[in-house]
């Protein structure tokens, strides 16, 4: 009987056929691997029917271009790389999908990185995606200022949900979007709130609550701070003690999540919302108009901001002068989270 054949010395990989090579391409064209390089990177650069001919060769033989070794003489990989402060976070989700439809678009391959809420971490990702990327794009980035402008001086890089001075960013204006919610809230009979903030490495959460800030005292309504917190599920239900001790009728939130987090702990503790407890989010993530009741929110334009910043990081890679600034903006989104204020029993 013949013994089976050592399936331990030959993994699935020996089995698979080789990657073709310009040489494969250029033996069976009978043309120089010099001659299939510039067919195949430089179009319109040989005779037109030589050139036909390696592509149709290339074609078949499955060749797929390698974008490392293209940017070898280029300088260019093709690739963009996009770093999230988390990407658990269901905020990036549209912003991700926007980003992605517009790189394929121009023919660049994005790459995704995660930094985990953490400094030390994103700034580690950063300097590896340098070696390998065109441009660097940092979604709610907890760089601080100097490090992130260190970074900039290797490559083009633009910020998301971020402002640094003499860098390109893409950040809608919180503005509008709480100017209406307040007026809401006031409208409603509110005259006391609460910013659940983010993490104190958060710029955003500090723009926002500057926003919130500025705004009540323009409508004389009542305001502090509960925070910083994580902005999460968890870091919402953590802070349901602090918003009842500080005897608030709403609570204006630093994202969807945390609202959410406080409604979970608000009907876990009997507290009605919201005929006790008026609660509204900010981004309007997916989810936030799922729960019971649904999330009264302050939208931001996570897919337009994927875009724009996208195009954004691609005209400052091609040394494109006259890409155009966007200016996007949030909007206010009412439904059951809120209410006029009742005192309980």
């Amino acid at each position: 009987m013949t013994d089976p054949p050592d399936v331990r010395s030959h993994g699935a990989s020996g089995n698979r056929k080789p990657p073709a090579t310009i040489y494969d391409i250029a033996r069976t064209a009978g043309v120089s691997p010099s001659t299939v390089s510039r067919a195949l990177n430089k179009p319109g650069r040989i005779n037109a029917r030589t050139e036909r001919r390696i592509r149709e060769v290339a074609e078949e033989l499955g060749y797929r271009r390698n974008p490392m070794a293209g940017a070898l003489p280029t300088g260019r990989t093709g690739t963009i790389g996009l770093i999230v402060s988390d990407v658990t976070n269901p905020v990036y989700f549209d912003l991700i999908h926007g980003a992605e439809r517009v790189t394929a678009s121009e023919g660049h391959t994005l790459v995704l990185a995660d930094a985990q809420e953490s400094p030390d971490t994103e700034s580690e990702t950063a300097e590896r995606l340098l070696l390998s990327t065109d441009g660097l794009l940092l979604v709610g980035s907890r760089l601080d200022d100097a490090r992130i402008l260190e970074l900039a001086e290797h490559k083009p890089l633009v910020l998301v949900n971020r402002s640094v001075p003499g860098l390109p960013g893409i950040v809608p204006d919180p503005l509008p979007g709480i100017r209406m919610a307040l007026d809401h809230l006031a409208s409603l009979g509110h005259r006391s709130i609460a910013f659940l903030s983010g993490p104190a490495t958060s710029w955003m959460s500090g723009v926002r609550w500057e926003t919130l800030l500025d705004e009540a005292l323009r409508r004389d309504i009542g305001i502090v701070e509960i925070g910083p917190g994580i902005p999460t599920l968890e870091g919402g239900r953590q802070s349901l003690r602090r918003v009842r001790a500080a005897r608030v009728t709403a609570v204006v939130a630093y994202n969807d999540l945390m609202a959410i987090g406080l409604l979970q702990a608000a009907k876990a503790a009997d507290v009605e919302v919201p005929e006790h407890l008026s609660i509204v989010g900010f981004d309007d993530i997916f989810g936030s108009s799922l729960t019971t009741p649904t999330i009264t929110t302050i939208r931001s334009p996570l897919d337009r901001v994927g875009e724009a910043a996208i195009r954004r990081l691609i005209a400052e890679i091609d040394e494109d002068d006259h890409s155009a600034d966007v200016t996007l903006f949030t909007e206010f989104i009412e439904r059951e989270s809120t209410a006029a204020p009742r005192a309980r029993r």
